[in-house]
């Protein structure tokens, strides 16, 4: 069969032949008819995602949309290594096959599922969140979020502050259902202050794509000076770290304020919580659609436009 196959880290898949997959127990074969191109997807690609076995040549592709044998259409992930999703036919674990309603089409499913998760299982399964309490979104302009502001109002937040730094994006955002935009392109100072405000007048919940500075100066707003004053609860939740793999958290930081720090993403949240979270999303998206933009493309034209910008849309490749 035809697959999109990595056989060195610093280079792009190439399309190609490669071994037909044989279900073993607890598996299905699908045949695939669409996967997204993710960020979770490059990062394995090139070996620095923590989820990396480092081991040499792999089919690319964390899910995907196909067919299993008996013609059910399912959302499906979690295959086997060396074969991943983007090929012609792929592997996926028994209770990750996940039937797709009427509403929601091979591409869209395909390439939204990823980012919904992101945000769904941050804010179900590890912030808890609750209907009425607020959600500031670090790194907001991006595709998956621009979808976790219109998740956060779905799932019925009181107030949702969104931060980015794309300026035609940041202007979307109010209509996707964000009630301040700050952008990160001005001085640290001024960014400090406005996120201070926005956190003084209640923040329950940060869902943080980005990491690095952006992220530390949200962490110095949370934080507090003087002892009389008890800081509110404020659960930060880390998703992504394209602004950053680390940064410096002074102590005080955690003691003077009521700051929880959790992670999302496969390991912090359970394979279980992860499917519930997608169970869910699919059928809120099929009733009422989220706006989310794809671009469809040929599986075999994948080494061209791999490196492809996103600018608010997600690659899907068909093979």
């Amino acid at each position: 069969m035809y697959a999109a196959v990595v056989h060195a880290f610093d280079a792009p898949p190439h399309y190609t032949t490669f071994a037909e997959p044989m279900a073993a127990e607890g598996e299905k074969l699908v045949s695939v008819s669409a996967a997204g191109l993710h960020p979770i997807v490059r990062a394995l690609a090139k070996g620095t995602h923590y989820g990396s076995s480092g081991e040499l040549p792999f089919i690319v592709g964390v899910d995907g949309v196909g067919k299993l044998e008996d013609g059910t259409r399912v959302y499906f992930g979690i295959a086997r290594s060396p074969f991943g999703t983007f090929s012609e036919r792929s592997l996926a674990a028994s209770w990750m096959c996940l039937p797709l309603p009427q509403g929601l089409d091979d591409v869209t499913a395909a390439g939204i599922a990823n980012p919904a998760m992101s945000s769904w299982a941050a804010l179900t399964a590890r912030a808890k969140f609750v209907s009425g309490e607020s959600v500031l979104i670090l790194g907001a302009t991006g595709v998956a979020g621009q979808l976790a502001v219109q998740v956060a109002r779905r799932l019925g937040a009181r107030r949702v502050i969104a931060a980015g730094r794309n300026p035609h994006a940041l202007e979307k955002l109010k209509s996707l259902g964000a009630d301040v935009v700050i952008s990160l392109d001005q001085e640290q100072a001024p960014l400090v202050s406005a996120f201070r405000t926005e956190i003084e007048g209640g923040v329950d919940v940060v869902l943080d794509y980005l990491w690095g500075q952006p992220a530390e100066l949200v962490l110095q707003a949370i934080s507090q000076k003087g002892l009389r004053k008890a800081g509110a609860r404020i659960r930060f939740i880390q998703i992504g770290e394209s602004a950053g793999k680390t940064i410096s958290l002074p102590a005080a930081t955690l003691r003077s304020s009521g700051l929880e720090l959790l992670g999302s993403g496969f390991g912090s949240a359970s394979l279980n919580q992860i499917r519930q979270a997608l169970a869910e999303f699919f059928q809120v998206a099929a009733k009422e659609p989220f706006q989310f933009q794809t671009k469809a493309a040929p599986l075999a034209e994948v080494e061209t436009l791999w490196n492809h910008a996103e600018e608010g849309t997600r690659m899907v490749f068909q093979p």
